[in-house]
């Protein structure tokens, strides 16, 4: 995995990327790509990490606000999706 999300290493300072679910401190497996088009321009994109318990929950949350642009696996995300 090539994706630095949190340092200069992959893991970063606290280990591997952890679940974006508030209280989960569960190793991510998938990125939630959005963006919410009131607030950003149509390009932006911002992301959430879900671990697999969560990555449905995550999904709803985002998909019934019409935010939810992309689901990607942890280890095929390259940040270039739109």
């Amino acid at each position: 995995m090539s994706l630095d999300f949190f340092g200069q290493t992959a893991d970063g300072p606290d280990g591997p990327p952890k679940c974006s679910a508030k209280g989960c401190r569960s190793a991510a497996s998938w990125v939630l790509v959005w963006n919410n088009p009131k607030l950003h321009a149509p390009d932006r994109r911002k992301t959430w990490l879900a671990c697999p318990e969560h990555r449905e929950h995550l999904s709803q949350f985002l998909g019934v606000r019409g935010f939810l642009r992309d689901t990607v696996a942890l280890d095929d995300w390259d940040g270039t999706e739109q």
